[in-house]
This record gives structure tokens, C-alpha cells and sequence, in this order.
């Protein structure tokens, strides 16, 4: 009997050995249903698990226990979808095989796949298309009807005529900024894990911008203010931050200072020094964004207002687009906003190590 309780001792302690090399979170429980290993990726997943206990004291999830109790009955492996809730939603595919025989103690091996991170990337991927087909379907829509009213009533109507395709001008041009930005998301994405390491001046870029962009600003009664060093020499690729820099800074224009609401349509853009980042701040007095929007700001196609969005000339991807660039430069967005006090959209950048 001693010998027994010795040969089932060194075999778990095996069993444990064995399992701790495996990628997947794994866990081993014995005839009773009871744990009698996990390594450590089930453990950092599952950390309600005990060992020497109860597996449905651990594990509150009954797919996975039937599914342990028909292959303990039939012998034979099979696979089945867990989806937990609470704290947060998680999917998980878990194996359940038979182990042991002759050699060992019979058991159970569990494997657990973590399908999560999968099917939030596939989500993403089917809200994308359906986002993007809807944004296009709209203006396409617009031009071929158009175009048939061009074709037949408004014929011989030079008026309806030049008026029509004013506004098939702008549906068009629309469309256009809109492939141009789905383009320059998918190349972002495509060099995502490539840290450029080319050293930028940010303050060069952003005087550039501002130039740019003040004939817009004064066209909306805005005026744009600098405060800057020098210099500020940052690792990246200068045409993405003059992208983030001017996304930005038009939005501060188009939607913050530019807001009817507006009392001080001033837009104050910083560069500072912190440590080893320069940082680039843009703020707004505009009317401000609510709290429920902010974390959800750098979404593809979200927009607080679509409307005015559209009417703006928006494609709800300038937000994504920066902060996909700012994490291809191992920086940090950060946004800070409430209603009625403006909004303030930080970029963080690692400056450049000669």
C-alpha cells in the first residue's frame, strides 16, 4: 500500500514536470475529479484553480465539466467552446483527453486554448467591412442617382445640371479621403511591429503643419498658438507625424474652436521635453466630448456627432490612423476632455538616442 501511494506520488510529481513545458494553460485531474496538476500558464489564467481539489469547486463552467464526464464514460477524447463573463468576456476551446494506463494513474488531461484575442480580432475585422462598405455605399449611392436624374429629367436643365455636379464633386472627393485613409491604416498596420528609428524634428514638423493649416483657421475665425524649444529630435518617420500632427490639429480646428459654442476659439499647441520624450499636446476651448466617448475616440469610424462629422469632410479613421503611428513609434496617446472645457490630445514620443 505504501509502495502504491510512493509510485502515485512520483508520477504526479512527473505528470506536474511534463506539463509545466507545455505552451498551452494544461491541468491534469485525477478519477475523483480532482486537480491533481496544472502548470503555470493555467495557473496565471485560471488562478481560482487549486490543486488537490474539486474541479468543479474550481472551474465554474459546465460545458467543461460534462465534457469531462462523457470522456471519462466513452474513453475517447473531444473538444468543446467555454465562453466566460465576468470579470471580463472569454473564450476559451478545451480539449479533454483520457491519460495514463499501465504506466500511470488513469486521468484527464485539459487543454486550454485562449480564443479570445482571436475572435475580437476577427470582430474587428467584420465591423471593418461593414463600417467601410456603409461609408462608401452612401456617397456611391448619391452619385448614381445623380447621374440617372443627369441622364433623364435634368437633361436640358443647366442649372440642376451645374448644382448636381457640384455635389457629386464633394460625394467623390469624399470617397476619395476615404480610400486614401483606409490605404494609409492598412500600410501603418502593415510596418506595425517596425520601430522607425530615424531622427525627426517634431518642432519642425509642427511649424510646418501650422502653416499649413492657418489659412483653414482663419477661414474659421481660429487662431492657432505655438509654444516649442528649439528643437525636439524624436526617432520616426517624418511623413506619419506630420500626419498625427495635422489630424490633430484640424480636428482641434474643425471641432473644438471652430464650434458655435465656442467663446475662446484659440488652439494652443505645446512641445515639451519629459525625461527621455518629447511630448506634443494640442488643446481646444471648444464644447468638449463626454466622458462615455472618450475610450472609444480612436475606434474606426466612431464619431461622437456623425453628422457633423460627415459634414466636415470626416472619415472617422484620423484618430485611428494616429494612434496606430504613435504605437508603430512606441509612444502614447493620451486624451483628456470634459463637457463644456475644451479637449486635449497628448502625443508622447521617445526622443532620438544618436
Amino acid at each position: 500500500m505504501r509502495m502504491d501511494k510512493d509510485i502515485r506520488q512520483r508520477d504526479r510529481s512527473l505528470i506536474r514536470e511534463l506539463i509545466e513545458a507545455l505552451p498551452l494553460a494544461t491541468l491534469v485531474i485525477a478519477e475523483d475529479d480532482r486537480v491533481i496538476a496544472t502548470n503555470a500558464v493555467a495557473r496565471a489564467l485560471l488562478p481560482s484553480l487549486r490543486g488537490d481539489e474539486l474541479l468543479a469547486r474550481s472551474l465554474r463552467a459546465p460545458d467543461v465539466l460534462d465534457s469531462v464526464a462523457r470522456v471519462r464514460a466513452s474513453g475517447s477524447s473531444e473538444r468543446v467552446i467555454w465562453l466566460e463573463r465576468v470579470p471580463v468576456e472569454r473564450s476559451f476551446e478545451v480539449s479533454v483527453a483520457p491519460f495514463g494506463g499501465d504506466e500511470f494513474e488513469p486521468a484527464l488531461i485539459l487543454s486550454l486554448h485562449d480564443l479570445t484575442e482571436a475572435r475580437r480580432l476577427e470582430r474587428m475585422r467584420v465591423d471593418f467591412v461593414a463600417n467601410a462598405s456603409h461609408e462608401l455605399r452612401t456617397p456611391l449611392a448619391s452619385l448614381l442617382g445623380f447621374v440617372e436624374t443627369l441622364q433623364g429629367p435634368a437633361r436640358e436643365d443647366v442649372a440642376a445640371r451645374g448644382k448636381f455636379l457640384a455635389i457629386m464633386r464633394e460625394q467623390a472627393q469624399r470617397m476619395s479621403r476615404l480610400v486614401d485613409d483606409l490605404l494609409s491604416l492598412s500600410r501603418i498596420e502593415q510596418h506595425l511591429h517596425v520601430r522607425p528609428d530615424t531622427p525627426v524634428d517634431l518642432v519642425g514638423i509642427l511649424r510646418h503643419i501650422v502653416d499649413t493649416l492657418t489659412p483653414m483657421a482663419h477661414d474659421h475665425q481660429v487662431e492657432l498658438k505655438i509654444a516649442a524649444p528649439p528643437q525636439a529630435i524624436v526617432a520616426g518617420d517624418r511623413d506619419e507625424l506630420l500626419r498625427v500632427a495635422e489630424n490633430l490639429i484640424e480636428n482641434a480646428i474643425k471641432y473644438g474652436a471652430a464650434a458655435a459654442v465656442t467663446q475662446n476659439k484659440t488652439v494652443d499647441i505645446f512641445i515639451g521635453i519629459q525625461g527621455a520624450q518629447a511630448v506634443l499636446t494640442v488643446c481646444d476651448h471648444g464644447p468638449g466630448i463626454a466622458l462615455d466617448h472618450l475610450p472609444r475616440l480612436t475606434e474606426r469610424f466612431y464619431r461622437v456627432d456623425v453628422g457633423e462629422s460627415r459634414a466636415k469632410g470626416g472619415t472617422g479613421l484620423g484618430l485611428a490612423i494616429v494612434k496606430h503611428i504613435v504605437a508603430r513609434h512606441r509612444g502614447r496617446l493620451n486624451i483628456e476632455s470634459k463637457p463644456g472645457e475644451g479637449a486635449s490630445f497628448s502625443v508622447n514620443l521617445p526622443l532620438f538616442e544618436a
